[in-house]
């Protein structure tokens, strides 16, 4: 059974790879042109024909499948990095009526409506068509400075009002990165500065995760349920403290990643995630403080700092939580990392269910016998 299985296995791959090396190297351009080389992209149903002239040019088509009115689609260079950040752009727009529109576009920074302007490099002709649900843009370049590999990017957003807008931040529009040589005809995905700007957003997801998502719920749950047991007085505190302070440390080093990642990614916002962000850095700050400024247990005021205290860290936990997930949505990782998270709070909610009702277990028990104790301690007084 089990070497039917991978026999199975290995004709459905067979198969998958046939068909898309027949849906890219078999494929009638209508201009009836034909090209040496063609690679199907990995990710937005891309693929890329060329043939390198021995002059340094470059005659390319490439082509978008599964095409839509209102929507444009580029191909570019980048010279000097491996996003649309600085890429040198071939663009189609296909307006609501169906008419298309190509020309070339240099992408300084990612606050950019893929306005027509030359690039750093000579494109002969540039021209695009719209056939069979494909937008296919071809065009003659000149490879810049003698070179022959390059990283290349694609991507695909909508049109609103005629004017380019921001394609997807998440999914395959990040993944849409990779290099590629016009002589051996060889093709990797992703790209030196992409993946590490991608590493970078991991860590700060990673960092943001485990410092305001887990270790800030653990240390409340620390102070709650651990100081009704009279064993663990004073080490609750200290646990607490340490846990928070932990945090918070590294909750600072993820905000501050987050900064940075904000900064080179101009035009690129994520409104409510960046401001949830600012406003718990600002709530973490405030705890600090709180600890700093501590009155005793016997002050007057300490009533008001417990209130001060606990409203401000149950608040820090609802916005951590929401905000943790709120950067899921953006990484876009595999699901089993939302379904850990997910997890991890779940455990969580059932121990401190758990503790809660052995808290208010010892505390009723407690109660009633120091009760006890009050009652015969008057009884005998009266007896006397």
């Amino acid at each position: 059974m089990g070497k039917l299985l991978s026999v199975l296995f290995c004709i459905l791959i067979s198969n998958l790879a046939l068909s898309s090396a027949q849906s890219c190297n078999t494929y009638a351009f209508r201009n009836n042109a034909v090209y040496s080389t063609c690679v199907s992209l990995p990710v937005l149903n891309s693929h890329l024909h060329w043939t390198y002239n021995t002059n340094g040019t470059v005659d390319l088509a490439f082509r978008h499948t599964e095409a839509t009115n209102s929507q444009w689609v580029a191909w570019a260079l980048n010279l000097g990095g491996a996003g649309m950040q600085g890429a040198q752009a071939l663009v189609a727009v296909t307006s609501s009526n169906g008419s298309i529109q190509a020309y070339t576009s240099a992408v300084p920074t990612y606050q950019t409506n893929l306005q027509p302007s030359p690039l750093s490099f000579e494109v002969p002709r540039v021209t695009a068509e719209s056939v069979g649900g494909d937008v296919v843009i071809y065009a003659t370049i000149v490879l810049p400075s003698g070179g022959t590999a390059f990283n290349q990017v694609w991507q695909v957003g909508p049109v609103t009002n005629g004017v380019p807008s921001i394609h997807g931040t998440s999914g395959d529009n990040l993944r849409s990165v990779g290099r590629v040589d016009f002589i051996t005809g060889q093709t990797t995905a992703g790209g030196a500065i992409g993946g590490s700007r991608q590493r970078r957003r991991n860590t700060h997801g990673v960092l943001n995760a485990v410092s305001w998502g887990v270790l800030m719920p653990m240390g409340v749950m620390v102070a709650r349920y651990l100081k009704v047991f009279k064993v663990a007085n004073p080490a609750w505190f200290y646990l607490h403290a340490a846990c928070q302070s932990s945090a918070y440390i590294v909750g600072v080093a993820g905000w501050a990643t987050g900064l940075k990642l904000g900064g080179d990614s101009t035009g690129i916002t994520y409104d409510s995630h960046r401001n949830i962000g600012i406003v718990l850095f600002s709530l973490g700050t405030l705890q600090v403080f709180a600890l700093l400024l501590r009155p005793k247990p016997d002050n007057k005021y300490r009533i008001y700092w417990n209130v001060y205290h606990h409203g401000l860290g149950y608040a820090v936990i609802t916005l951590s939580i929401i905000n943790v997930y709120k950067g899921l949505d953006i990484l876009d990782p595999e699901k089993k990392w939302k379904h850990a998270y997910t997890g991890i709070l779940i455990g969580l909610g059932v121990v401190a269910v758990l503790l809660e009702a052995l808290t208010w277990f010892i505390v009723l028990k407690r109660k009633k016998e120091e009760q006890r104790t009050h009652a015969g301690a008057n009884g005998y007084g009266q007896s006397a």
